[in-house]
């Protein structure tokens, strides 16, 4: 099934090109009291949900995809993971333009293993219905496509063997980036620098993770082409790795690294990014810098 969020937190699932209004469907969730959990509920009653949209869908409304504003599929994730040089051919690039590992200072190395992961702030989140707002006009502004894996699980020292016991679903993300000598962290977590979208695509529909198709256009031109065979740590073993430093709550979103080909966009520019059997999205970068 392919899960949506539209127009101000209605929940939709995706056929075709329209959207089911299964909004009710979010009845199924237990009310909170203060203090909210620091996880997403719809994720973790996820498969509630599912099961209440299908008995709503014959007779849900209908609209086209494209009449509505589509959101990030996962509201409040705890936690947004994002995986560094993850493809060897983004890591030779790297080694190249010196740029692509600005913040590195220090790192002999250029392995994911001895890098690590990094979170980027959840205030960075954004669906594929609003714009991405660039700033520091003086620096590059770059684009990169990954495959997300969204937990759906609580879990902790997970074998890879087991870990996609624990993913809810798949989307598509940009983990947008400024260039420059501040930890990544820090530059990557603007406000809407992390695109998700363009919706939650069960692990069913999807089948093995590391083996789709994956590319981003700008303004028609090709920059990112490759398969998630090519990444260094597949979707498991980032699983496995995550969750040796920390806990992953339902709703925690993982970005499992870009290939190569990452480079700048500007004001007015459209990215076009794809994964085979997740979906496709045109993001628009706003006409002006932010500020």
């Amino acid at each position: 099934m392919r899960l949506c969020r539209f127009d101000s937190n209605r929940l939709g699932l995706v056929e075709g090109g329209e959207v089911l209004d299964v909004t009710p469907a979010l009845e199924v969730i237990p009310p909170q009291r203060y203090p909210l959990p620091t996880h997403d509920l719809l994720i973790e009653h996820l498969d509630r949900v599912l099961e209440r949209a299908r008995s709503l869908a014959p007779s849900a409304p209908r609209r086209q995809l494209a009449a509505v504003r589509l959101e990030a599929p996962v509201a409040n994730p705890g936690k947004i993971i994002n995986a560094p040089i993850n493809y060897q051919a983004h890591i030779d690039e790297a080694k190249t333009d010196k740029t692509l590992a600005q913040g590195a200072t220090g790192k002999q190395t250029m392995n994911i293993g001895d890098w690590g992961l990094f979170l980027k702030a959840n205030s960075a989140l954004i669906g594929v219905g609003a714009e991405v707002k660039l700033r520091k006009p003086d620096r590059r502004n770059d684009h990169e496509v990954e495959l997300v894996a969204v937990i759906g699980k609580t879990c902790n020292r997970v074998r890879k063997e087991d870990a996609l016991k624990y993913v809810a679903g798949y989307s598509i993300g940009l983990d947008m980036t400024i260039r420059g000598t501040e930890d990544r962290s820090f530059r990557k977590s603007v406000d809407t620098y992390a695109v998700v979208g363009p919706w939650l695509v069960t692990p069913d529909e999807v089948g093995d993770p590391n083996d789709l198709a994956i590319s981003i256009s700008v303004n028609g031109e090709v920059r990112q082409k490759s398969n998630t065979s090519r990444m260094v740590y597949n979707v498991q073993r980032l699983i496995e790795y995550a969750s040796e430093w920390y806990t992953l709550h339902p709703g925690d979103i993982i970005l499992t690294g870009t290939p190569e080909g990452v480079g700048p966009v500007k004001p007015g520019d459209v990215m076009h990014a794809e994964i085979e059997r997740v979906g496709a999205f045109d993001v628009r970068v706003a006409a002006e810098y932010a500020g």
